[in-house]
C-alpha cells in the first residue's frame, strides 16, 4: 500500500464526508469518483471496494454521534432532554426503530441484487434524477406552513411513512437524506426537524449495513490493506465533523430545490461523459 492508494482513500474520505449529510448521495458520488477517476476496484477487488464505499460511512456514523450525543443517549435512557412544547409522544427509540424498519427488511431482501446490478455510473445517473424530481416535488407540494417542527412532535405514522421513502435510497445515487427529508416535507416535517430526524436514523441503518457488509466480505478482505480503510475511515470523520453543522444550518434557509438543480445537472454531465 503506498502513498498514492492512501492519498486515494483520503481523497474517498472527503467526498463521503460532504456528501453524506446533503442530499446529493455520498455512495454514488463515491461511485462516480472511484469508477471513473481512482478505480480502487482494481486492487481491492469489486465486493471489497464496494464494502470500503460503506464501511467508511462509519467515521460520518461517529461524527453524527458526536454533534447528537444528547438526543442519541436519550434514546437509550442515558441522558434526559427536555421535552419541547408542541405536544406529541416525545422522541423515543420507538420512532427510530418504526422509521428505520422498511428499508432494513428490504435492504437485507434485495442486498445482493444492489450489490451486483446498482453499484455502477449509469445507475446513478438515473438515480440522481429520480431523486432530484422527488426533492422539488417535497419543495412544491410540502404544507407551506410546517406541522412539526420539533422531534418531540413527531408522530409514529409520520415516522414509518418517512421510513417507506426512505427505502428509495437503496438505489445508489437516490440519496438517502434526500429520500428521508423530502418524505419528512411531504408529510409535515419542516426541513430542519426532517433533517434531524435523518441523521438520528442514520446510526443504526448505517452501523447495520457496515457491519453486514464487512461480515459478509471479510474472506475476500486482506490485512494487506486495513491502513487503506483506516486513513477512509479517519478522513470521513473529520470531513463529516465539518459538513454536518453547516448542512443543519443551510437547509431551512435555502430548501431542497438548489440541490436537486446540483443533482440534475451532475447527471447530464454524467451522461455526456459516459453516452455521447
Amino acid at each position: 500500500m503506498d502513498w498514492f492508494d492512501l492519498l486515494k482513500a483520503i481523497i474517498l474520505g472527503f467526498v463521503e464526508g460532504m456528501t453524506e449529510f446533503a442530499p446529493v448521495s455520498s455512495t454514488g458520488h463515491l461511485i462516480i469518483v472511484d469508477d471513473m477517476w481512482l478505480k480502487t476496484e482494481e486492487f481491492l477487488g469489486k465486493y471489497p471496494a464496494n464494502t470500503f464505499k460503506i464501511v467508511i460511512q462509519l467515521g460520518s456514523i461517529l461524527a453524527v454521534v458526536i454533534v447528537f450525543w444528547k438526543r442519541l443517549f436519550s434514546l437509550i435512557g442515558l441522558y434526559q432532554v427536555e421535552t419541547r412544547e408542541g405536544g406529541g409522544t416525545g422522541f423515543n427509540l420507538m420512532h427510530v426503530i418504526i422509521g428505520m424498519l422498511p428499508a432494513v427488511v428490504l435492504g437485507f431482501a434485495f442486498k445482493d441484487f444492489i450489490d451486483d446490478h446498482l453499484f455502477g455510473v449509469e445507475t446513478v445517473i438515473w438515480a440522481l434524477v429520480a431523486g432530484a424530481i422527488l426533492m422539488i416535488a417535497a419543495d412544491k407540494f410540502g404544507p407551506k406552513t410546517p406541522r412539526v417542527t420539533s422531534l418531540d412532535q413527531l408522530t409514529y405514522k409520520q415516522a414509518f411513512s418517512i421510513g417507506l421513502v426512505q427505502c428509495l435510497s437503496l438505489w445508489p445515487g437516490f440519496s438517502r437524506s434526500g429520500a428521508t427529508i423530502s418524505g419528512g416535507v411531504l408529510f409535515g416535517l419542516s426541513h430542519k426537524t426532517a433533517a434531524d430526524f435523518t441523521f438520528i436514523m442514520a446510526v443504526p441503518i448505517m452501523a447495520g449495513a457496515s457491519l453486514v457488509s464487512v461480515v459478509k466480505n471479510m474472506d475476500m478482505m486482506s490485512m494487506d490493506y486495513l491502513s487503506f480503510y483506516v486513513v477512509g475511515f479517519i478522513s470521513a470523520f473529520l470531513f463529516s465533523l465539518l459538513s454536518i453543522k453547516f448542512f443543519l444550518k443551510l437547509i431551512d434557509r435555502i430548501k431542497l430545490t438548489p440541490f436537486a438543480i446540483y443533482r440534475i445537472v451532475l447527471a447530464a454531465l454524467l451522461a455526456w461523459i459516459v453516452w455521447m
